[in-house]
């Protein structure tokens, strides 16, 4: 029974973590129509806003913010489509930042959970949960670093950057709360929907590229 159930975990562990993510976004949104600010929220800003702010640290987050805007992620898009010999990698870049920064303004939309006041170091519009940041940047991000595990033959390389990009993508999340336009229960929704959307889009790109190889 043991051995058949570990069989069940290591065929459907993404499934299984896709269904953890969804279970624990639903938790933190059930607590955010709860309450307007959760005690993780105060919790964490008191020793991050607070406690660590400096500025040497500001400037380097102010960067790293910046690595997750609009700007960068189209720029880097861009040059996917133009750079990459393999323009359908190109598009499918294309096509999921479109649909996770989509996601991302739907649920925005329809929480309309206000951001955070009084402690902004930079200034952003818009609506707080899910972070669109940590959203949008574990989708982009996050695919890249299954491509990068897909078709990178060199393992060093392929686990060094797959290691520098999920550190990224953590800095980026990070960033929000310090600068003080996010509550963490917004990064952290930011994530665990965009974990769960990321298992979905890269199980149909897979199983896309699949049928192309067999052909």
């Amino acid at each position: 029974m043991t051995e058949k159930l570990k069989k069940i975990i290591l065929k459907d562990y993404k499934w299984i973590i896709l269904f953890i993510c969804i279970i624990l976004f639903l938790s933190i949104l059930e607590d955010v129509f709860e309450y307007e600010t959760l005690a993780l929220d105060y919790s964490v800003y008191n020793i991050v806003v607070k406690g660590m702010r400096n500025p040497i640290l500001t400037n380097v987050l102010k960067i790293i913010t910046n690595l997750g805007s609009a700007v960068a992620l189209i720029t880097i898009t861009i040059l996917s489509l133009i750079i990459l010999k393999n323009k359908k990698i190109g598009l499918c870049i294309t096509i999921n930042l479109a649909l996770s920064t989509i996601l991302n303004l739907l649920l925005k939309n329809i929480i309309q959970r206000p951001r955070p006041e009084g402690y902004r170091l930079i200034e952003e519009t818009g609506f707080s949960f899910p972070s669109g940041h940590s959203m949008v940047n574990t989708a982009f991000y996050g695919l890249l670093i299954y491509l990068i595990i897909k078709n990178v033959k060199n393992q060093k390389l392929k686990y060094c950057l797959s290691l520098l990009i999920s550190i990224l993508i953590f800095s980026i999340g990070f960033s929000r709360i310090y600068l003080g336009v996010h509550y963490t229960s917004d990064v952290l929704a930011g994530f665990l929907i965009s974990i769960a959307y990321l298992i979905v889009f890269t199980t149909i790109l897979h199983d896309i590229l699949k049928l192309e190889k067999e052909k």
